[in-house]
C-alpha cells in the first residue's frame, strides 16, 4: 500500500473560481441537481456538474501511467467510480492492447452515454456492493468517487474494491491539508459528502483492510 499520484496533474489544468461558485447559482440547488446524476449533471450547466462531456483524451496520459506502473495483465475494473463516461477505460485498452475492461456506475445517464466502445461492458450498481465475483481483476480503480458517500457506504466500497480484486487496487479522493484547502473544497464541491484529511483517510484505508494504493486531489 502506497501514495501513487497518476490524477492531479489532470486536476490543476482546471481553472476554478471558488468564489463565484457560490455566488452565481445557489449552492444548494446545484447539489440537489448534481446528486441525482443525471443530464444536468454530466451534460448540462458548468455550475451545476461537468458542463458537457466530450472525449479528448487527456485521459490517455493517467492510462500511460497505470499501465507503466501497475501493469494490469489482464482484467481491470472501474469501480463504483464514473470514469468520465468511460473515458479512462477506453484509454486503458488503447494503452494495454487486450485488456478486458468492466465499469461500473449508479447513473443511467452516464451508462447511456459512454463512450461507444466500452458501452457493453458498463453495468449499472453501487460501489457498496460490486456485481463481481472475489478476485476478479487484475486491476480495480476507483478516480474522484469514494468522498460521494456516506461513512457507511464508504466502509462497504472500500471493503468491496478489496474483495474483487486480486493484483492491484487504486483510488483516489478529494482531501484537504490547510483550512484554505477545505474552504475551497466546501465552496467547489456539488457531491461530496466525506469531507477528510489525508490522515483521515489513512485511517479509514487501515479500517476497512484496504491493502491498495491511492492518491489525493486538492483545491489549492
Amino acid at each position: 500500500m502506497a501514495y501513487v499520484d497518476f490524477v492531479s496533474a489532470i486536476h490543476k489544468k482546471t481553472k476554478r473560481d471558488y468564489l463565484a461558485r457560490v455566488t452565481e447559482f445557489p449552492k444548494a440547488e446545484a447539489a440537489r441537481l448534481a446528486r441525482q446524476w443525471d443530464k444536468d449533471y454530466w451534460d448540462g450547466d458548468r455550475r451545476v456538474g461537468y458542463g458537457g462531456m466530450r472525449y479528448d483524451g487527456r485521459w490517455r496520459v493517467v492510462a500511460d501511467a497505470l499501465a507503466r506502473a501497475l501493469r494490469p495483465a489482464r482484467r481491470t475494473t472501474g469501480s463504483g467510480c464514473r470514469l468520465r463516461q468511460g473515458f479512462l477505460l477506453y484509454d486503458l485498452t488503447q494503452a494495454v492492447p487486450g485488456l478486458e475492461v468492466r465499469g461500473l456506475d449508479i447513473s443511467q445517464y452516464a451508462l447511456d452515454h459512454a463512450k461507444e466502445e466500452v458501452r457493453p461492458f458498463l453495468d449499472a450498481g453501487h460501489a457498496n456492493a460490486l456485481p463481481y465475483p472475489d478476485a476478479s481483476f487484475d486491476l480495480v480503480l476507483s478516480i474522484n468517487t469514494l468522498h460521494n458517500l456516506y461513512c457507511y457506504d464508504l466502509d462497504k466500497a472500500l471493503r468491496e474494491i478489496q474483495r474483487v480484486g486480486r493484483q492491484h487496487r487504486y483510488l483516489c479522493v478529494e482531501s484537504y491539508r490547510t483550512e484554505e484547502e477545505k474552504v475551497n473544497l466546501l465552496y467547489w464541491q456539488l457531491t461530496c459528502e466525506g469531507f477528510y484529511t489525508p490522515t483521515e483517510w489513512e485511517w479509514w484505508f487501515r479500517t476497512c483492510g484496504y491493502t491498495g494504493d491511492w492518491s489525493f486531489i486538492y483545491f489549492e
